[in-house]
C-alpha cells in the first residue's frame, strides 16, 4: 500500500475538506464497476481502500482527533479581560451641601447642590504565573499526537483485518478451482473407462467405483462454491456491505511478498518496532502528557494574579477625575493541592507501566510473527520444491498405468486423493504464508507495497502453474 496514501488517511481524519476530498478520489479511482451479475475482480490494495472510504468518517470519530485539535485551541487561549462600567450616587439630591467642585450651585439658594451620579470604569486583567499556560500548550500538543498515533494503529490493525478477510476469499477459490479441476478431471476419467468397460477391458464394479468417486468430486465442487459464497459474505460483511459486494473476487495471483527484514535478528526486528510502532508511540506519548499535567499540577500553588485599574469621575468627590490601580491574589494557606499532585502522579505512573507493558507486547509480536512466518515460509518451499511436483507427477504415472491396466482402481483412486491432499495443503500453506507475512509487517508497522503478481515459484518445471485461471 503507498505511503501516501496512509497520508492521506490521517489528513482526512484531522480535517473534514480533507476527508471529503480523500473519499472523493479514492471513489474517482475505484477499478471496478457493475456489470450484470459477472464476479467484480478486487486487489488487496482496492479492498482496503474501498474498507476506509466507508469507515474514515468512524475511524476519526472514534479516536477523537478533531477534539484534541480543538483542545489545543482551549489550552493557547489567553483569559479574555472584564472591563466594569458602575453608575454610583443616583438620587434626587445627590451630593446636598456638598462643596466639592464638581457640583453644580444654585445662586442664592446656600446649601443646595446638584453633583450628580458617579462613575467608574474599571479594567480586570488575569494573569497565568508559573508559566502554565505554556505548559498546558505543550500538553495538549502531545495529546492531540497521541489521538493521531492511535489513528494510525487503527489503520494498522484494521489493514491486517480486511487483507485476513480478502485471503480467506482468495483460499476459498482455489479451493473451488482445484475441486472444479478434479470433478473435470474424474468426468474424463468415466468416460474413458465407460469405452474400456464396453470393450471388456474392466469389470464393471471398477467402473461403478470411479463413478462414485466422480460423483463425490461433484459434491466437493457445490460445498466448495458455498465456500466461495460464505467468504464472499465475510469480505462484504468487514466492508460494510458496499454495492455488488456479493460479486466481489479476489485477484487470482498470489501477491508478490518483498522483503521486510525477516532476515535481520529478533534483536534487531524488535528494536525497529519499539522505535516505530505506533500503539508504543501512543502509550509514551500519553505518558509524556501525564508527566506535563504533572508538572502543571505542581504549579497550582503559585497563584494568578489579577491586575485592576480604572478611572473614576465622581464629581461629589474632592477630586473630580481619579484613577487606580491594583493587584489581587489568593493565598494558599489552607489548601496546596496535594490532591491534584497525587493524582497526577498516579497517572504518570500509570501511563509509564501502560508504555512497558506494550513494549513487552511489541517483543512479543516481533518473536511469534517471525516465527510464524519462517515456519510457513518453510511449508510452502518445501510444497513447492517437492510434494507437488511429485503428487502431480504419481497422478499423471498411475493414470497412464490404468489406461494400459497395470494397476487396479484403487490406486487411480488414492493417486487421485493424494493429489488433492498435497494441493489443499498447498493453498492453505500458502495463504498461512501471506498472513504470517502481514502478520509480520503488521508487528514491525511496516505497510508494505505487495504487487498482485504471479510468482515464480508456482510455475513447476515447465507445467502449468499452481495459480490457474478459475473458472467463475
Amino acid at each position: 500500500m503507498d505511503k501516501l496514501f496512509f497520508s492521506a488517511i490521517l489528513a482526512g481524519g484531522r480535517k473534514p475538506v480533507c476527508r471529503r476530498l480523500l473519499i472523493a478520489v479514492l471513489i474517482g479511482f475505484s477499478p471496478f464497476s457493475a456489470a450484470g451479475g459477472e464476479e467484480l475482480t478486487l486487489t488487496a490494495e482496492q479492498a482496503i481502500k474501498l474498507f476506509y472510504e466507508r469507515n474514515l468518517d468512524l475511524l476519526a470519530a472514534r479516536y477523537n482527533i478533531e477534539n484534541y485539535q480543538a483542545r489545543e485551541i482551549i489550552a493557547a487561549a489567553i483569559p479574555n479581560p472584564t472591563v466594569t462600567v458602575e453608575i454610583l450616587e443616583i438620587s434626587k439630591n445627590s451630593g446636598q451641601n456638598s462643596t466639592a467642585q464638581g457640583c453644580q450651585f444654585q445662586q442664592g439658594v446656600p446649601g443646595n447642590a446638584n453633583c450628580g451620579p458617579a462613575e467608574y470604569y474599571t479594567f480586570n486583567q488575569l494573569i497565568e504565573m508559573a508559566g502554565r499556560r505554556g505548559l498546558r500548550m505543550e500538553s495538549s500538543a502531545i495529546a492531540a499526537q497521541a489521538a493521531e498515533s492511535d489513528f494510525r494503529d487503527a489503520v494498522r490493525i484494521f489493514s491486517n483485518m480486511v487483507r485476513d478477510a480478502y485471503y480467506g476469499l482468495l483460499q476459498a477459490q482455489k479451493v473451488r478451482w482445484l475441486a472444479r479441476e478434479i470433478a473435470d478431471h474424474y468426468s474424463e476419467i468415466v468416460h474413458a473407462s465407460g469405452l474400456r468397460l464396453k470393450a471388456g477391458d474392466i469389470a464393471e464394479s471398477e467402473y461403478m467405483r470411479i463413478n462414485v468417486e466422480a460423483l463425490q468430486a461433484q459434491t466437493d465442487l457445490e460445498n466448495a462454491k458455498a465456500g466461495v459464497e460464505q467468504a464472499r459474505s465475510n469480505l462484504a460483511k468487514v466492508l460494510n456491505w458496499p454495492d455488488n459486494s456479493m460479486q466481489f473476487a479476489a485477484d487470482e495471483g498470489w501477491p508478490q511478498l518483498r522483503e521486510i527484514g525477516w532476515n535481520l535478528s529478533r534483536e534487531a526486528l524488535s528494536n525497529q518496532a519499539l522505535s516505530q510502532r505506533p500503539d508504543l508511540l501512543a502509550d509514551r506519548q500519553r505518558a509524556d502528557h501525564a508527566e506535563k499535567e504533572l508538572m502543571l499540577a505542581a504549579r497550582l500553588n503559585y497563584p494568578d494574579v489579577s491586575i485592576n485599574g480604572g478611572f473614576a469621575r465622581d464629581p461629589g468627590n474632592t477630586v473630580l477625575n481619579s484613577a487606580f490601580i491594583g493587584v489581587s491574589a489568593p493565598l494558599p494557606l489552607f489548601y496546596q493541592h496535594q490532591g491534584e499532585l497525587r493524582q497526577a502522579q498516579a497517572n504518570l505512573d500509570k501511563m509509564r507501566l501502560l508504555a512497558e507493558q506494550t513494549a513487552l507486547n511489541v517483543r512479543n509480536d516481533i518473536v511469534g510473527s517471525l516465527a510464524a512466518w519462517q515456519s510457513a515460509d518453510h511449508v510452502v518451499e518445501i510444497y513447492e520444491s517437492k510434494l507437488i511436483g511429485r503428487a502431480r507427477s504419481i497422478r499423471e504415472r498411475i493414470e497412464l498405468a490404468y489406461d494400459r491396466g497395470a494397476v487396479g482402481v484403487m490406486a487411480l483412486i488414492d493417486a487421485q486423493r493424494e493429489y488433492k491432499t498435497v494441493m489443499l495443503g498447498y493453498y492453505t500453506a500458502k495463504i498461512n504464508r501471506i498472513n504470517a507475512y502481514y502478520d509480520l509487517s503488521k508487528a514491525l508497522a511496516i505497510e508494505p507495497d505487495a504487487d498482485s503478481t504471479q510468482q515464480p515459484a508456482d510455475r513447476q518445471a515447465g507445467k502449468e502453474p499452481v495459480t490457474v485461471e478459475m473458472g467463475k
